[in-house]
């Protein structure tokens, strides 16, 4: 739906089913068809009482591609209601189920507190971008290469990854990095390799956490794919032991390959599991360094919701 296109209008009973069953961006689209407006006739009934939200933010929320979180952004909700004369909280309501309750066609989700030690941060720095745990985007397959340096540092990592949306209006994705013991996230550099772009850029100073949004060319339908890379340059730690990378999803296969400096190798390297990350570590597996392109890895055909690393051990 173009932005400025007045929806076709909605029943009255298809809009009480929306508000009772929703999910949120169900609902808000059923309301504003119900009263036949534009997306600018809503910008502009919200601008008269006070609230400024523009007229894509609105696309995307009624489209499920973002969902309101800030402060800022829930005061626009709670206007929203008046303008389109919604019951009170009806719309409110909605933001409190977990998104991918009803309809999403996605499994029940692992928590960000579950799987990440620092996750107070994360979501915080993900409510700054407005990014829901699910972004509208399933993992097919993931290509992940992370470089060890000579300090034994991590250098940096590249992903290859092809994604297949399951909901209509994703055109971005947001990605993770969580550095080593002293890293400085502001000194990270964040780079979009193909078929995207870079968007905002969030970090913490305390733990190296930084989130990074990689913008598509193209707004992926239900059931689109989409193939980008991107990479993370690093090296501001001290000496890496290990790489982890945590899914709040069930997908498809992810492939870790970690390489070595030639001057930095290490002694032993093995592969692991973990269900969380208070949770001990199990599938403990020794993986054998090849010789010639100093690295290791393992594929995993079918990811499921938790943790998978390397870990070495430098002697």
């Amino acid at each position: 739906m173009r932005h400025g296109t007045p929806p076709a209008q909605a029943p009255a009973e298809d809009l009480e089913t929306a508000l009772k069953a929703g999910p949120f961006h169900t609902a808000l689209r059923a309301a504003i068809a119900a009263r036949s407006l534009s997306l600018q006739r809503v910008q502009h009934h919200l601008a008269r009482l006070g609230v400024h939200v523009g007229v894509t933010s609105l696309s995307y929320w009624q489209q499920g591609a973002r969902r309101p979180q800030r402060a800022e952004s829930l005061r626009a909700v709670r206007a929203l209601e008046e303008v389109l004369h919604l019951p009170e909280e009806s719309l409110i309501r909605l933001l409190a189920q977990p998104e991918g309750t009803k309809g999403s066609g996605r499994p029940a989700a692992r928590t960000y507190r579950s799987l990440v030690e620092a996750s107070d941060v994360l979501e915080q720095l993900l409510g700054e971008l407005e990014s829901p745990l699910d972004g509208g985007l399933h993992t097919v397959g993931h290509h992940e290469r992370v470089h060890i340096g000579t300090r034994r540092e991590l250098l940096g990592r590249e992903s290859h990854q092809i994604v297949r949306a399951h909901k209509d209006g994703v055109d971005r994705y947001v990605a993770i990095h969580h550095g080593d013991p002293g890293c400085a996230p502001d000194r990270v550099v964040v780079r979009a390799l193909e078929n995207c772009r870079t968007g905002r850029v969030r970090w913490h100073g305390g733990t190296g956490v930084l989130v990074a949004e990689f913008l598509f060319d193209t707004v992926l339908r239900g059931g689109d794919t989409h193939l980008f890379r991107y990479a993370f340059e690093d090296g501001t730690a001290g000496t890496s032991q290990e790489y982890v990378r945590g899914f709040s999803f069930a997908g498809g296969q992810y492939l870790l390959q970690v390489s070595f400096a030639e001057e930095a190798l290490p002694v032993r390297c093995h592969r692991f599991t973990q269900n969380s990350a208070a949770a001990p570590r199990c599938g403990r597996r020794e993986l054998l360094l090849s010789g010639r392109h100093r690295s290791v890895h393992f594929v995993e055909p079918q990811v499921r919701a938790g943790l998978l690393g390397i870990t070495w051990d430098w002697g």
